[in-house]
């Protein structure tokens, strides 16, 4: 089951599960798309993958599977993976 995370993980934008702005990584890393773009450069510096836009729970679904209560917060200071990949499309990492 999907993760959703309700805020962006460096800039703690408020991201709830109806968001167009929350974008993930394959491990559900969850930032928001004006992080994704203008700091992180679509590259996650928890894993070095891309990243999509978050799909949206259905509200049955939403109350049946809350979306996670407990903040993830990660100021990013540094990305590791930056330097390496942002000029290489994700699907090519």
């Amino acid at each position: 089951m999907l993760e959703i995370r309700t805020t962006c993980e460096n800039c703690q934008k408020a991201l709830p599960n109806h968001s167009d702005e929350a974008m993930i990584c394959t491990y559900e890393c969850t930032f928001c798309k004006e992080c994704v773009e203008q700091v992180l450069l679509n590259v996650c510096p928890n894993c070095g993958g891309g990243f999509e836009k978050r799909p949206t729970r259905p509200k049955d679904e939403l109350r049946q599977n809350p979306a996670r209560k407990d903040q993830v917060i990660k100021p990013v200071k540094e990305n590791k993976f930056l330097a390496k990949f942002k000029n290489i499309d994700p699907r090519d990492r």
